[in-house]
This record gives C-alpha cells, sequence and structure tokens, in this order.
C-alpha cells in the first residue's frame, strides 16, 4: 500500500496519463500530423512527470527537515522548472515550419498543466497539519 504522502505521485502519473491520451485523441481528430514535430508527444508529458515527481518528492524531503522553506524550494524548482522547459524549447522556437506553431502552443499548454498540478499539490502539502 502506498503511503499517504507518495500517493500524489501516483495521482501526477495518472493525471498525465488522462492528459497525454485526450492530446493525443485531439490530434488524431484534428488530423494534426506529429510526425514532423521535433519532440514527439511523449517527450513532453516525461520530461515533465519527471520534473513534477521529483520536485514533489524534493518537497516532501523539505517538509520533513525545516517545513518553513517548503514555499521557498517550490518557487525554487518551479524557477528550474521553467528554466529547463526553456531550454528544451530552444528548438521548437528556432524552427521557421507550419508546425511549430503548433508544436509550441502544444508544449505550453503541457507545461502549464502540469505546473498547475504541481502546485494543487504543493498546496495540499502546505496545508497539512504537522
Amino acid at each position: 500500500m502506498l503511503s499517504k504522502n507518495y500517493k500524489p505521485v501516483f495521482y501526477l502519473f495518472c493525471f498525465a496519463l488522462v492528459a497525454y491520451v485526450l492530446h493525443k485523441a485531439i490530434f488524431y481528430f484534428l488530423e494534426i500530423n506529429t510526425q514532423n514535430f521535433h519532440y514527439s508527444l511523449e517527450i513532453p508529458y516525461l520530461f515533465f512527470f519527471g520534473i513534477s515527481a521529483l520536485l514533489y518528492l524534493i518537497l516532501l524531503i523539505i517538509k520533513k527537515k525545516n517545513f518553513e522553506i517548503v514555499g521557498m524550494a517550490f518557487l525554487f524548482g518551479t524557477f528550474t522548472q521553467m528554466l529547463f522547459a526553456y531550454l528544451v524549447l530552444q528548438p521548437i522556437l528556432k524552427s521557421k515550419t507550419g508546425e511549430s506553431s503548433v508544436e509550441k502552443i502544444s508544449f505550453f499548454i503541457t507545461f502549464v498543466l502540469f505546473l498547475l498540478f504541481q502546485t494543487l499539490l504543493t498546496a495540499r502539502l502546505l496545508n497539512e497539519k504537522r
């Protein structure tokens, strides 16, 4: 059985899986060709899931050691995530193809979805009683 603290990572995985399937279905029904994308659709989801899960686990460790700095650690982790996302997004930003605008929007939507879920998890973590 999963510990109460690690259930949100499972929820994050379920969220990522559902969001990925919906994203893939939207591309299928709108007949958007992802063959020419710089990154396949799986890469951003794996990237953001990995970073979000890692950040949550780090926040759990920080919560045990010093609860007062969890919020600051979240802000630093989010900044780091944004920096990594920008670095990964660079080839897409430099691309001038027609599919690049769809890929940019897709990448941004994926980023925002994970950021929102991550923020909700952190807010729940901060609202827990010691």
